[in-house]
């Protein structure tokens, strides 16, 4: 059984699916042009020194994403060995 996290609880090398975005207006936006939507796996690949952003492996692309923003995205976390 997964459980709802968000995007930003995410530590590198880990793997979720998304499922469902609470972002509004142009971020929500911007989430969704980027490929974020339902079922759309993601892989934390590291942060940044600081903490914030982290690297996300999505669609075949590496996106920098802030925790205020990640904090947004709901994924439902895969069960890991």
């Amino acid at each position: 059984m997964s459980k709802t996290i968000c995007l930003n609880e995410l530590r590198p090398g880990q793997r979720a699916t998304v499922r469902a975005l609470r972002a509004t207006g142009s971020m929500r936006r911007r989430l969704l042009d980027i490929g974020l939507v339902e079922d759309t796996e993601v892989e934390c690949l590291g942060r940044s020194p600081a903490g914030d952003p982290s690297a996300f492996f999505i669609r075949g692309a590496v996106i920098a994403i802030r925790a205020a923003d990640g904090a947004d995205i709901l994924l439902a976390e895969e069960a890991w060995d």
